[in-house]
Parts: C-alpha cells; structure tokens; sequence
C-alpha cells in the first residue's frame, strides 16, 4: 500500500470502535515497530525481551481501547507513552514479586485485604473498561422504560413487584426484559 493512500490513525481508529478487526491488526502491525523499540530500552532489565514486547503490546491494546482525540494528543504520542508505561509495570511488578518468598504469592495477583479482593492495575483497567462499556450501552441503547425495568430487575423485584410499581402488566415486562437480553448479548467486553 502507498503512503498517499495509507489511512490515518484516526481512520483506522474509527473503524476499530465499529469492531473492524482488518483496522485493528494494521493499527497493531504500524506500531509494532514502536513497541520493539520501547521495549529494547529495557533490554538489560531481569525480563527477556519478548516479555517486554508482550507488555507493550497491552500498553499498545489500552492506548486503542483508551485514545481519545478530543483530549488533544496525537495517537502517537498517546500510545507511545502506554506501552512504556506498560512496559514499566511490568518491571516494577517484577522487582517486586523477585524479593518474595514464592510461598507467599497469592495466585492470579489476588490480594485479599479485609476480606475484599484487590485486583491487579491491569484488571482494574479492564473491568472499568467494561464497566464503561456496559453503561453506554444501557444509556444509548435502552430505552427509560426498558432502564426503569432493569434497574427494578437487579434490586431483586419479580415481574409481578416490577409491573405494580410501574403501572404494566407482566407481560410487558416480561418482553421488556428479553428486549433487554437480546441488547446486551450484542456487548463484547
């Protein structure tokens, strides 16, 4: 492909929010290079280097998942400082873990503190990236009747309690709830 007819990271970002996966694996092969380069900054560091690219691949996966162009800073630039954080994570989390008796690691980076589990950074991430996800989809894509009844739904009320306080029969409830599976098994997190 010629540069006069290479899509901007900007295209390429579009597509990717309407899940082109072509898009996707362009944008990730354009900064492949970027990311080996970060990583090879790290090269004398206790990781090999292949786990300093995997780190900055997942620093490259959040800045797409993450970039916002009306923030004022070029994809670029967003992403570049990404991946060296991600890579810098990693080798913090890496120190941290070399001086710790093996014994005492609690497996999939569970912490369990007053009786609450801790999640990693990285899944902390995730799971607010899903979190947002879920919430656009409830506000864009239900309907206030359809929101008023999910919300009923999850506190616990039956059909029956979620068509008294709203003034249906249960019939339409019961519809409103299948509407609302239907929009919700379309979400990808």
């Amino acid at each position: 492909m010629s540069d006069s007819t290479q899509k901007t990271d900007d295209e390429l970002l579009d597509k990717i929010k309407n899940n082109d996966n072509t898009a996707l694996n362009e944008l990730i092969i354009r900064y492949r290079n970027t990311v080996e380069a970060i990583a090879m900054k790290y090269i004398n560091s206790p990781l090999e280097k292949d786990d300093l690219v995997q780190e900055g691949m997942i620093g490259l996966l959040a800045a797409i998942n993450s970039y916002n162009s009306n923030k004022g800073a070029k994809f670029v630039t967003y992403a570049s400082r990404c991946i060296n954080n991600s890579v810098q994570t990693a080798l913090r989390k890496f120190s941290r873990l070399k001086d710790i008796p093996q014994s005492n690691i609690v497996a999939l980076e569970e912490d369990f503190f007053e009786g609450r589990v801790v999640l990693s950074a990285e899944d902390e991430y995730l799971a607010k990236e899903s979190v947002s996800t879920l919430t656009e989809v409830l506000y864009e894509g239900l309907s206030s009747f359809e929101n008023e009844v999910l919300r009923l739904y999850i506190v616990g009320c039956s059909y029956a309690e979620i068509a008294q306080k709203l003034g249906k029969n249960q019939k339409s409830i019961d519809n409103a709830i299948q509407r609302i599976r239907k929009k919700l098994d379309g979400v990808s997190f």
